[in-house]
């Protein structure tokens, strides 16, 4: 986002989609080990299958 000015409204709201978009899915965050958000979530699912796989509970 190193644009200073926009040259429509539209043209802010895809440009800032965009960024959104990369920040929250693509872009990797050191509180998440330095995991992208989308292969931190695909862990944790993985991780959460395995943990149930495993479990010896009887409901």
């Amino acid at each position: 986002m190193n644009i200073n000015s926009f040259y429509s409204l539209l043209h802010a709201q895809v440009v800032i989609g965009d960024w959104k978009t990369e920040y929250n899915h693509d872009r990797r965050h050191s509180s998440l080990g330095y995991l992208a958000p989308v292969d931190y979530a695909r862990q944790c699912t993985h991780q959460s299958e395995t943990d149930d796989s495993h479990s010896d509970r009887t409901e």
